[in-house]
């Protein structure tokens, strides 16, 4: 089995991966934040590391996947490879953050390697306002996200809001996390019933 958590920057992806991986014995599989080489550098100048940071977290993330099918584990993923190029790499391109050039180059190896992916059993999708987001992005009190701009959040919400509208890979769990503070057993359970009644197949 494997569920994926998607959502924006401080949604609450990796939060959540930990307790419901923790909740069902399964493994967690996070996304490759602290030893990302290139992240504190793109937040600081987004259009000459825009390529870089993208094309790490696409071959991290691809890598992730194989691992995933070949364990045969029940596992929970802290975001997705698509929400990379459908979300992020678009994003970018669109603000014209990354160039032709590159854009066309990152989307022919996105292509490339959707031939060897396999779409996740369940996919969570944490809606998040922008407030949401800058609190817990404020929270978390990373050095290197205190520089994120208000206006590449909303983007990314927009992108976010549109992927999820037509994602047709599989099961779908849309969980508003404007209200939600996973660490409370009470929100949790609820998340959890949630999980549970969209893997039996009663969503």
């Amino acid at each position: 089995m494997h569920i994926a958590i998607a959502g924006n920057i401080g949604s609450g992806k990796t939060t959540l991966t930990g307790l419901l991986a923790k909740h069902f014995g399964w493994k967690a599989h996070y996304e490759e934040v602290d030893s990302n080489p290139y992240l504190s550098s793109f937040y600081y100048d987004m259009q000459r590391w825009s390529f870089n940071l993208q094309i790490y977290f696409l071959t991290s993330r691809f890598r992730q996947i194989l691992d995933i099918r070949n364990s045969g584990e029940n596992v929970v993923q802290d975001r997705t490879i698509y929400e990379d190029s459908y979300i992020f790499a678009s994003n970018l391109y669109d603000m014209g953050l990354m160039s032709d050039r590159d854009y066309e180059n990152y989307s022919s190896l996105f292509d490339l390697m959707s031939d060897y992916m396999q779409a996740p059993d369940l996919l969570i999708y944490l809606r998040a306002s922008i407030p949401t987001l800058v609190r817990q992005i404020a929270k978390r009190n990373r050095e290197y996200e205190q520089s994120i701009r208000l206006d590449y959040l909303k983007s990314l919400n927009d992108k976010y809001e549109n992927w999820i509208a037509s994602y047709d890979k599989g099961k779908v769990l849309i969980i508003d996390s404007d209200n939600l503070e996973f660490e409370n057993p009470e929100d949790l359970s609820k998340v959890i019933d949630s999980v549970n009644a969209s893997l039996n197949g009663l969503f």
